[in-house]
């Protein structure tokens, strides 16, 4: 074997072996682009970067000495096609929008094929550990990070049995939590009136307590509370 076959190898299991790592990480935490995802996108990445670094294997001698390739456009073609890969996996739950960091790691995965086909071994290295400690230690940094939880929250009654707002805000304020908008609606043709709304807590616990405390009370005719973020 050939020590040109040797380096295109080398720089194709790096790719591999980066794009393995970002992608395990993803499948651990139940994501629908996990391993093999992010394997191929950076494999990929990876041997279109070669198609040009060893543009002189493709092209004849006389076409290559007249025309000039610039092996940066090929990165921008990856990247760009990579755009349409990650809104893929980008799906609006309700009021949730989820696979944003998903998109990112695959746009970054893409990135460090792009690397590993050039041979920038260190860079690579170094990319893939950065990533690993973002996706993993700042979801620990994160999940202790101050913050406020959202949830669209609803309650129906029946017309002759609706709790009246102040008493509403009252209960949803004694269980920690802030309203940031209401609205009303009367429905099925005067039947049934509602109220919706969108909370806020900084302490997740509070919504279970609220749960119960609704669960309780038979003048709601039905209730949902859908936790919003990523």
């Amino acid at each position: 074997m050939s020590s040109e076959t040797v380096n295109i190898v080398t720089r194709l299991l790096a790719a591999m072996a980066a794009g393995g790592m970002v992608g395990f990480e993803r499948t651990y935490h139940g994501r629908p682009a996990g391993f093999r995802t992010h394997t191929l996108v950076c494999l990929a990445s990876s041997l279109l970067m070669l198609v040009t670094i060893y543009q002189e294997k493709w092209f004849t001698s006389a076409m290559f000495e007249t025309v000039k390739v610039d092996p940066t456009r090929m990165a921008q073609g990856i990247m760009t096609g990579i755009g349409f890969l990650g809104a893929g996996v980008i799906m609006k739950e309700g009021l949730s929008v989820r696979g944003l960091t998903t998109a990112a790691s695959i746009w970054i995965t893409a990135a460090i094929g792009i690397l590993a086909g050039v041979g920038f071994y260190d860079a690579v290295f170094i990319v893939t550990i950065l990533t690993l400690g973002t996706l993993s230690v700042f979801r620990w940094i994160e999940s202790r990070m101050p913050t406020l939880i959202y949830a669209h929250h609803s309650l129906r009654f029946h017309r002759d049995k609706v709790m009246p707002e102040r008493d509403l805000k009252t209960l949803i304020s004694d269980h920690g939590f802030s309203i940031a908008n209401l609205s009303h609606r009367l429905l099925e043709g005067g039947r049934f009136f509602e109220y919706e709304m969108t909370i806020r807590t900084q302490r997740e616990e509070n919504i279970q307590r609220l749960s119960q405390t609704l669960l309780g009370l038979d003048s709601i005719i039905e209730f949902q509370i859908s936790p919003t973020g990523d």
